[in-house]
């Protein structure tokens, strides 16, 4: 169980890595400046350190997403990829009602786009959380092979 939730874990935080390396194509495509990592960096400092804060504090969330993931697995229809793209695209629509709460009392506030009626941000959304799916749908797939 400890290695399924490890695994999990790991997968979570290699597709948050990915998603966030891809960041910068969607903000050209959909030309926002909607930022992920700036979001979380700027919840927490206003400092010149938001970066590497905001993308630790991304990982984080996507290691905590991964290893649940992982736990409901085995509940989940459908190939590895198929799992891994609705989790993802599902976490995105149940979240994204948050972003009113972001919008509202994030202290970085008047920095940021505003999201919760932002299409084009929410454009972006869909297709980070569908890159994250993905990848973890099929990288935590390859580490259970390899644990098996």
């Amino acid at each position: 169980m400890l290695q399924t939730t490890v695994r999990g874990g790991l997968a979570g935080a290699v597709a948050t890595v990915v998603m966030t390396l891809e960041q910068p194509l969607d903000k050209r495509l959909f030309d926002s400046e909607y930022d992920d990592v700036e979001i979380l960096g700027k919840l927490v400092t206003r400092g010149d350190h938001w970066r590497p804060i905001g993308f630790a504090l991304h990982v984080q969330n996507g290691a905590i997403f991964g290893a649940a993931y992982a736990r409901l697995k085995p509940s989940l229809p459908g190939p590895a990829v198929l799992r891994g793209l609705t989790v993802g695209l599902v976490e995105h629509v149940a979240a994204w009602p948050m972003t009113v709460v972001f919008d509202r009392y994030q202290p970085a506030r008047k920095e940021l786009p505003k999201l919760a009626t932002n299409r084009r941000a929410f454009g972006q959304a869909t297709i980070r959380h569908a890159v994250f799916g993905i990848v973890l749908g099929l990288f935590e797939h390859a580490l259970d092979d390899r644990s098996a």
